[in-house]
C-alpha cells in the first residue's frame, strides 16, 4: 500500500515537473517572439510590400524642412485693426506638394517680450520646386509692436 502511493506521487511529482517546464518554454517562446516582432524581424515580405503599396496614400513630407519662408512683411490692415502679413515662401521639396498650410505667427513688444501669438491656415497650394507670396489678415495689430515672426507648423503633402 505504501508502495503505490509512493508511486503515485512519483507520477504527480513528474507531472507538476512536466508542467512547469512547459510553461517556462511557452513564456520563452511568447518572450523570444515579442522581442523579435519588436526589433522588426518578424515582418514578412507581404506586410512590407502591403506597408509599401499604402505608402503613397499615407504621404508626408516634412512641411517645416521642405516649405521655406523666403521674407516677410507686416503691417495694418486698411482698417488699421489686423495685422496684414505679406509672405513670400519657397517650397523646396523636388517631388511634394504641399496645401493648408498652417503657420504661427508672433508678436514681440519691447525688450522682445512676446504680446501676441496666433495660428491659422495660409490660402496657397504650392508645387515642387515653387514660390508665392501669400497675403492673409491675422489678429489684431497690437500695439507696441517691436518685431513680428511668421513660422510654418503644419501642411499636408501631396505628389
Amino acid at each position: 500500500m505504501f508502495e503505490e502511493q509512493q508511486e503515485e506521487d512519483q507520477q504527480s511529482s513528474r507531472r507538476g515537473t512536466i508542467i512547469l517546464i512547459s510553461i517556462v518554454l511557452v513564456l520563452a517562446i511568447v518572450g523570444t517572439l515579442v522581442y523579435l516582432d519588436s526589433k522588426g524581424h518578424l515582418r514578412s515580405t507581404a506586410t512590407s510590400a502591403a506597408t509599401t503599396a499604402s505608402a503613397p496614400a499615407a504621404l508626408k513630407g516634412d512641411p517645416t524642412k521642405d516649405l521655406r519662408v523666403i521674407s516677410t512683411k507686416v503691417d495694418k490692415d486698411p482698417t488699421g485693426l489686423a495685422a496684414a502679413w505679406l509672405v513670400d515662401l519657397r517650397n523646396e521639396s523636388h517631388t511634394l506638394t504641399y496645401t493648408h498650410i498652417k503657420y504661427q505667427t508672433t508678436y514681440y513688444g519691447p525688450n522682445q517680450s512676446v504680446i501676441g501669438q496666433n495660428t491659422g491656415e495660409m490660402p496657397v497650394t504650392l508645387g515642387p520646386g515653387e514660390e508665392q507670396s501669400v497675403q492673409f489678415n491675422d489678429v489684431q495689430y497690437p500695439d507696441n509692436l517691436q518685431l513680428a515672426h511668421v513660422a510654418i507648423v503644419d501642411a499636408q503633402a501631396s505628389q
